[in-house]
């Protein structure tokens, strides 16, 4: 068995990939691709983790909480999906760096399931608009306070990532941008899945159509089911030519600026993101899905 931990992270369109995945419940459950919906297991995996308190459960604890996930019987992928598996929101930076505890976290989640097969996925956004997307839905803090004293210009997602696959050495993890999405979801999908990418996916165009105009979108539909492409490389050329001759222009990114930053420190941020991008690339046994 496999167990795939979706770990946000927040305000990259988790949810919305959830939904999108949830869509093909029907299709994936007989093949034994499990998407339990979430409230089968996002305060039941939190309430296990803390009995625990740190412990390894046994074979019977683990077997008992899987028949508590899922009502299947075959179980060959079982995919679980929860930023909040690293932190609650007002916690991201409690540890004065980004998800201070997901070595921790992440350790204990693939602990739950020791006799499977674990990966982490994770979306990643530029800090110069993760900070104000994420602070924009806490109530009754300032920056500062939701900071705990973090300086912006040191968060590094390579460092998390690190962090993860350093406390889950035999775990594979897999990145993204969220700023590719609306490029990558389908490809972001059938990783999550496991299944080929050549297959089609009820929801693989629900980002992609914020992107396209009404008139791209239904051309592009129209031209795929008339031209199916043989492989995921085949299907992500045609949504680039797509993207390129019908562009919807990109909405801005969610979040305002934060009193007392400039555009130049936003600037230099995204500088620092795009240096970063080229470290996690480095990391072994990290697969960065890119456009």
């Amino acid at each position: 068995m496999k167990v795939i931990f979706h770990l946000g992270a927040h305000c990259t369109g988790e949810d919305r990939l959830l939904k999108s995945l949830l869509k093909n419940q029907g299709a994936l459950t007989p093949q034994g691709i499990i998407i339990p919906g979430p409230s089968r297991y996002r305060r039941l995996i939190r309430q296990t983790l803390g009995a625990l308190n740190g412990a390894a459960p046994s074979h019977n604890e683990q077997r008992a909480l899987l028949t508590q996930i899922t009502d299947e019987l075959t179980v060959k992928r079982l995919i679980l999906s929860a930023a909040d598996f690293l932190a609650f929101v007002p916690w991201i930076f409690r540890h004065q760096t980004l998800y201070g505890k997901a070595p921790e976290v992440t350790a204990a989640l693939g602990n739950l399931f020791s006799d499977a097969s674990i990966e982490f996925h994770l979306s990643i956004r530029n800090p110069a608009t993760f900070i104000p997307a994420v602070f924009g839905v806490t109530t009754g803090l300032t920056l500062d306070k939701f900071l705990y004293g973090t300086d912006p210009y040191s968060i590094k997602w390579s460092n998390l990532i690190k962090q993860i696959s350093n406390a889950n050495p035999r775990a594979r993890v897999v990145v993204w941008q969220s700023e590719d999405c609306p490029m990558i979801w389908s490809r972001v999908m059938h990783n999550l899945t496991g299944t080929a990418e050549a297959l089609p996916l009820q929801g693989e165009e629900d980002i992609l159509g914020d992107r396209l105009t009404n008139e791209g979108l239904k051309l592009y539909l129209n031209y795929l089911a008339a031209n199916p492409p043989k492989t995921g490389r085949h299907k992500q050329r045609i949504i680039n030519a797509f993207l390129e001759k019908f562009p919807n222009p990109a909405p801005a990114p969610a979040g305002t600026i934060p009193d007392g930053w400039t555009p130049e420190m936003v600037e230099e941020l995204t500088d620092l993101y795009e240096q970063d991008l080229v470290e996690i690339s480095k990391i072994p046994a990290v697969k960065l899905i890119h456009p």
